[in-house]
């Protein structure tokens, strides 16, 4: 039995990692400035932290435990969040070069900041 398509993993190279600071770009969080808490390469998707907010009613588990409603951030697609530079206080685009000793670095284009350690 041959598996579909859909449920197949599939890997996408995303231009952020986890820990990274970024500007969501679209959506009703636009102008939001957060870090990248988890990323998901599966889906392309990143959870920031303090974006997509959503409430979600949680049922009590035992007896005598009382419901309550939890804030929890979800996951918004990669393409619709941009690198941020805190320093000059602008997203940019990435782009990739090579240090002094040969290490590829990712890099904003706009600041010329380098990102990676």
């Amino acid at each position: 039995m041959a598996t579909k398509k859909k449920d197949e993993p599939r890997f996408q190279k995303m231009h952020v990692k986890t820990g990274d600071t970024v500007q969501v770009i679209s959506g009703k969080d636009k102008g939001k400035v957060g870090e990248v808490m988890k990323a998901f390469p599966q889906l392309s998707k990143v959870v920031i932290k303090g974006v997509n907010i959503k409430t979600k009613h949680v049922k009590p588990q035992q007896e005598g435990e009382s419901g309550q409603i939890v804030t929890q951030e979800y996951p918004i697609h990669s393409s619709n969040v941009m690198l941020y530079s805190t320093k000059q206080n602008v997203a940019s685009r990435i782009c990739y070069t090579f240090t002094e000793s040969g290490k590829k670095v990712r890099m904003l284009k706009k600041t010329g900041e380098i990102i990676d350690k």
